[in-house]
């Protein structure tokens, strides 16, 4: 659980960071369909990096406590925020286009993410 929250706020900071330099660095320099692109990076990383932080929290918490869904959770969307924004990040930067293909991995990881955080609340109930 604090692994969660420790990747949540070092994610969220660099979610931010990343924006800035989307915003600032890459307008004008990059394609506006890669400044996009970037910008979808961001934002998704952004979400589930406070996803992260919440899980972290619900872990702690007695609300739902420790369960291994929760775990899962944790797990995929960490793996979500690297394959999806990642792909993403290195796409808008190299216009290597078959980094697209690899994008949807990470958007399944989200999907399944959010999954897990729904079995484990039913699970609590």
């Amino acid at each position: 659980m604090k692994l969660f929250l420790i990747v949540g706020a070092i994610s969220s900071m660099l979610s931010v960071a990343f924006g800035a330099f989307g915003a600032h660095l890459l307008e004008g320099r990059i394609e506006d369909k890669y400044l996009d692109t970037w910008q979808t990076a961001v934002q998704y990383q952004m979400f589930h990096s406070v996803g992260l932080i919440v899980i972290a929290i619900l872990m702690s918490s007695s609300l739902l406590g420790p369960l291994t869904q929760l775990s899962w959770a944790g797990y995929l969307m960490i793996a979500g925020i690297v394959i999806f924004s990642g792909s993403l990040y290195v796409l808008s930067l190299t216009g290597i286009g078959v980094l697209g293909a690899i994008t949807p991995i990470g958007g399944v990881a989200f999907i399944a993410a959010w999954i897990m955080v729904v079995v484990a609340a039913m699970k609590a109930l």
